[in-house]
């Protein structure tokens, strides 16, 4: 079983008390993790604290090259820890092994920008120099989420470190043993108390991550209802925030689509990592003339995922990440029946034997879905797809955009015009004939309720650097009295 202790200024820390770390396939507990309170969260942010001076005059070839040490150790781990990432979380083995090759190429994608952060001269008189420069906020804390924790958490971890900061993280209660792993990697490849990590409930650890005077910054990827909760504990000290919070991401398939394409799309869209993404797309838009012909081909593709441990190499969809989960799913699915919508598929718990333990829900598929139920405006995060039959693109940009969120999109057209569409759907990110996808080159933030901010691609140097301007004068001062 693993086990992991916090992690604070170079130091491996027990508690009186672990957190259980289930695997949600089977309900057999598979590890366990210290479990942090506020005054350990305090110890973390002060050893953080400590160093940031230091840190940040580092050299740019130090951070380089803890980076890219780090990189390469994950990716010599890549089996054992996308095998524990698929045990804690139920997803897939194969979409596993993916996060954790992202992981990899988010290290190195930051540790070739390090010496690329730079700041402008500003023309002026002659008699003056202005120049800027891109300067570390200090102390950053990390919120991580359960669904991709490697991918989300240490996409924030590469970029400060990078930029010269410390890092105080906090993994997510329900999957922390991966964070903690790759925890342990950036304990040994950096100087202590640049990096530190301590498990525990988001009431006392993150809280105290939240509040503090001594965090400069602060990076949480979660619920929209929490993350107005840390804005506005944030608020308190004027920290900067950076949120990448809920979704409801729509799938509009236009009259001259590829139908065939686009049901692939919007079925991966929704049952990828059975519907835990923050831009899963469940809210497929379709035009009433293709609405048949996509509908069919939907559900058949539905009904051929196999449910089963992450794994099995024959699963294509593992379970939810609880108990809790579970019967929330299973209430939005009640709720669309009840507002009068059509199951087409799925809509309860598999009936096998073998996965009774576990908290699995069948990918499931409403039909004749209005803009205004539940289930097509409340993010599910499960494997719920609620389709909405509509008649005019105009009217799909417009029930795509009536949405408190605005994280993702995606747009199934094979019109060339598909730019301009794509730029009239108010969404953080907009994919043309694909699913919304994330790549370490690329930013990632939503719009709305959706967040504030980016991380990723060269937007992440920005969000974990303040820019400071200098002027310099070469003439004496007039006397002015």
């Amino acid at each position: 079983m693993d086990s992991y202790d916090l992690l604070i200024d170079g130091e491996r820390r027990g508690t009186s008390d672990t957190i259980p770390v289930e695997d949600p396939a089977t309900g057999a507990i598979i590890g366990e993790v210290a479990k942090g309170d506020a005054e350990d969260a305090s110890d973390a942010i002060e050893a953080a604290h400590s160093v940031r001076r230091e840190w940040a005059d580092s050299a740019p070839a130090t951070r380089e090259s803890a980076l890219r040490a780090t990189a390469d150790r994950i990716e010599e781990s890549a089996d054992e820890i996308a095998g524990l990432l698929s045990r804690e979380t139920g997803k897939c083995l194969s979409t596993a092994e993916g996060e954790v090759a992202e992981t990899v190429a988010q290290f190195r994608f930051y540790a070739g920008a390090v010496d690329k952060v730079r700041g402008d001269t500003i023309p002026t008189a002659s008699n003056r120099l202005n120049y800027t420069k891109r300067v570390p906020y200090g102390v950053t804390a990390h919120v991580v989420p359960w669904n991709y924790p490697l991918l989300l958490g240490t996409r924030g971890f590469a970029s400060a470190l990078a930029t010269a900061n410390t890092v105080v993280a906090k993994p997510p209660s329900h999957a922390p043993l991966t964070t903690m792993l790759v925890g342990d990697i950036l304990v040994e490849e950096f100087p202590d108390g640049v990096v530190n990590v301590v498990p525990g409930p988001g009431s006392s650890v993150g809280a105290e991550l939240s509040s503090t005077p001594d965090v400069d910054a602060i990076t949480f990827t979660g619920s929209t209802e929490v993350g107005k909760r840390v804005l506005a504990s944030a608020a308190d000290n004027v920290t900067h925030v950076d949120l990448e919070l809920g979704g409801k991401a729509p799938a509009i398939v236009l009259p001259d689509a590829d139908v065939e394409n686009a049901a692939r799309g919007v079925v991966a869209g929704i049952f990828s990592n059975a519907g835990q993404n923050c831009v899963a797309t469940s809210r497929c838009l379709v035009h009433e003339s293709v609405h048949d012909e996509l509908v069919e081909k939907v559900v058949e593709k539905t009904e051929r995922i196999a449910l089963g441990q992450g794994t099995d190499s024959a699963t294509d969809m593992g379970p939810v990440i609880s108990r809790d989960a579970q019967a929330t799913v299973l209430d939005y699915v009640e709720s669309a029946r009840e507002e009068g919508a059509t199951l087409l598929t799925g809509g309860g718990v598999p009936d096998d034997p073998e996965l009774a333990d576990g908290h699995f829900v069948e990918p499931t598929v409403f039909d004749h879905v209005t803009p205004e139920m539940t289930v097509a405006c409340e993010e599910i995060f499960g494997p719920v797809l609620a389709i909405v039959s509509v008649e005019s693109v105009e009217e799909a940009i417009s029930v795509a955009n009536d949405s408190p969120y605005a994280l993702a999109a995606a747009l199934w057209t094979e019109h060339l015009d598909a730019t301009q569409l794509a730029d009239r759907l108010d969404h953080g990110l907009v994919g043309v004939n694909t699913f919304p996808v994330s790549m370490p080159q690329s930013p990632w933030g939503g719009n709305k309720e959706s967040g504030i901010g980016r991380e990723g691609g060269l937007e992440g140097v920005d969000a974990f650097t303040t820019v400071d301007s200098v002027v310099v004068e070469f003439d004496d001062v007039d006397d002015p009295y």
